[in-house]
């Protein structure tokens, strides 16, 4: 979950994307894994919902940390955090995020998945009509 005031907002990376409200300085915490909040599915689950929702888990989930049959959901603005290849959010701890460098507010909040996928990173196309308008889709 986030742990920074945060907000979605037009990227131009996917379209949508997760924005801090406030600045965030380099080595603060943006982001915890709480199983509370945070929903775990079963990888097995997806092939019984339907059609539509296992789209969007299949777009919105990431591996569990430490349990390879399952996947997980953040609660929040989270599961926007889009990809870079040089992000300024550190997800190699599995149970939480740390700013690589200090980052202002208003800025969009990126990730390397590369970090916590399992196997090679699929990128999907956009599900939101902001990233058609913006030619990012």
């Amino acid at each position: 979950m986030m742990m920074v005031r945060c907000y979605l907002g037009p990227s131009s990376i996917e379209g949508i994307g997760v924005f801090t409200a406030t600045d965030i300085r380099k080595g603060g915490l943006v982001w915890l894994y709480d199983s509370r909040f945070d929903v775990s599915y079963e990888k097995e689950e997806l092939a019984r919902v339907p059609r539509h929702f296992r789209e969007f888990l299949e777009r919105y989930t990431y591996d569990h940390p430490r349990d390879p049959d399952f996947i997980v959901l953040d609660c929040d603005e989270g599961r926007f955090m889009n990809h870079a290849d040089l992000p300024n959010v550190d997800l190699t701890n599995p149970d939480k995020g740390i700013a690589t460098r200090n980052i202002a507010a208003g800025e969009e909040l990126t990730c390397d998945y590369r970090s916590f996928t399992h196997g090679n990173v699929e990128f999907q196309p956009t599900r939101h009509r902001i990233g058609q308008i913006m030619g990012t889709a």
